[in-house]
């Protein structure tokens, strides 16, 4: 599975490939070659690494299927820790902890609020006068429209990763996006956000660095679930050396 992902030339192919092979592999296969790599990253091996890109951006992109449940429920009875950690989830939250979300629509200078048409058409404009608004707007298909544009930057989706409080919709159609989850800057913001859907942050651990799991740990609005994770991940994590030196740091 590595061999072929990392033969693949371009990350959106690597991930298309991978869902094409877990829908087509029976789930138990499926779910002991993802160990299996899981496993090697979090071991540090460089093509480990490498691979779990795509195969994080695939799961994520999935979200929560019938594909992912199976995979959850067979990593759970075969005791197949490293994708236990990729597909983990919480408890479900207590609905008086849902709370409302912020829906308000931007006020776009306009004298009256925007129609959802309208606003879709000003994110697909080659123009950045209304971006600051659009980065702002509470509606997916907007947010879906926006990514597309050429002239949206990295900073600009690391805000819309960033805003609180997230919109879950929102939060699906940025992990969607296989052209601005290739940037680690984005993928820490989605981490970091409190708000980010399980499905969408619990995969993203496995692509985080040590001091990016360290400062999770650090983060008081971490959900229990991504800290534990993290800290699980940073266990496995090899030990670093110093330079210099054979001795090693911990």
């Amino acid at each position: 599975m590595i061999r072929t992902l990392l033969a693949l030339p371009e990350l959106e192919l690597r991930c298309q490939w991978l869902r094409f092979e877990l829908e087509r592999l029976p789930r138990d296969v499926a779910a002991v070659l993802l160990n299996a790599l899981c496993e090697q990253s979090e071991r540090g091996s460089p093509s480990g690494r490498e691979a779990m890109i795509p195969v994080a951006l695939c799961i994520v992109a999935l979200g929560d299927c019938e594909l992912t449940d199976e995979l959850r429920i067979q990593a759970q009875r075969d005791t197949l820790l490293s994708l236990d950690r990729l597909l983990r989830r919480g408890p479900a939250p207590e609905a008086s902890e849902l709370g409302r979300d912020d829906v308000r629509v931007p006020d776009y200078g306009q004298g009256r609020e925007l129609t959802l048409g309208e606003r879709r058409s000003l994110a697909r404009r080659p123009s950045r006068r209304a971006f600051e608004r659009l980065l702002a707007d509470p509606h997916p298909l907007v947010v879906r429209q926006l990514l597309t544009n050429p002239l949206l930057t990295e900073d600009d989706v690391v805000k819309i990763a960033a805003r609180r409080p997230a919109r879950p919709e929102v939060m699906r159609e940025l992990a969607a996006s296989v052209r601005w989850l290739k940037s680690a800057r984005v993928r820490l913001a989605l981490v970091h956000n409190p708000g980010s859907p399980e499905a969408v942050a619990v995969p993203l651990l496995a692509l985080c660095a040590r001091q990016e799991l360290a400062s999770l740990l650090d983060s008081p609005d971490v959900p229990l679930v991504l800290r534990a994770t993290a800290l699980e991940l940073l266990e496995r994590m090899p030990p670093l050396r110093s330079t210099g030196h054979d001795s090693t740091v911990q």
